[in-house]
């Protein structure tokens, strides 16, 4: 049976309150960084999840490692969700996916800003020669 895992942590980055929305399954991780602005209030935070999380961009899945299942105590289960809860900032598989997906967007804004920079220099070469040609005509 697969299982799946979303997990939302709410932090504040200078100058915003950020949300890591994180999602596990047995193959694969994907984390999405979501920018709130202000401090987000509970139902603003449930009514995004309810209608917007279809539209997040989520980082490239990353290949996890399977890990033998194991039975938990359930004392110390509800421990480690008290951790979960009180623990502040982004995990380090959290902070690896959004780095990859940081540098593909970089790599698209580089390639787009190229093409961009290339057609100018196009047009300006165009417009230069057909001047150069206007005063070849001897009008």
């Amino acid at each position: 049976m697969d299982k799946a895992l979303a997990k939302l942590t709410v932090c504040f980055e200078e100058p915003f309150w950020v949300g890591i929305y994180e999602c596990e399954t047995s193959e694969s991780y994907e984390v999405c960084k979501i920018t709130f602005g202000a401090e987000p209030k509970d139902y603003e935070v449930y009514y995004f999840l309810l209608n917007k999380s279809w539209h997040l961009n989520f980082s490239k899945s990353l290949e996890l490692e399977k890990e033998p299942e194991k039975r938990i105590n359930p004392k110390r289960l509800q421990r480690e969700i008290e951790k979960q809860l009180h623990n502040t900032g982004m995990g380090t598989k959290a902070q690896q996916a959004l780095k990859l997906q940081h540098e593909a967007g970089k790599q698209k804004r580089k390639a787009h800003s190229r093409k961009l920079r290339e057609e100018e220099q196009k047009r300006q070469f165009e417009l230069h020669q057909s001047k150069r040609k206007e005063k070849h005509k001897g009008h």
